[in-house]
């Protein structure tokens, strides 16, 4: 589902919302201790298991395949 969703984001126009709030920067200093899990990261991750650039998003039909792909590889097995 992320890689579906963030799929939508790189497509998007400069201009839209969506595109902003993906590349805005907090400014600021990160509290001390254990580095929180961030969604950038697990986003990276995501793409790295299915093998995807984010340049590749505008080719719809491969990034729907390899994203489904991606969502079986990293769900849990609800019991």
């Amino acid at each position: 589902m992320r890689l579906r969703c963030f799929g939508h984001v790189l497509r998007a126009t400069k201009q839209s919302v969506e595109k902003i709030a993906h590349e805005f920067g907090v400014p600021g200093k990160r509290p001390r201790g254990r580095p929180t899990q961030r969604w950038a990261d697990t986003l990276h991750k995501d793409l790295r298991i299915v093998g995807l650039h984010p340049d590749q998003a505008h080719e719809r039909s491969k990034w729907r395949l390899q994203s489904r792909t991606a969502d079986r590889a990293t769900t849990r097995d609800k019991r």
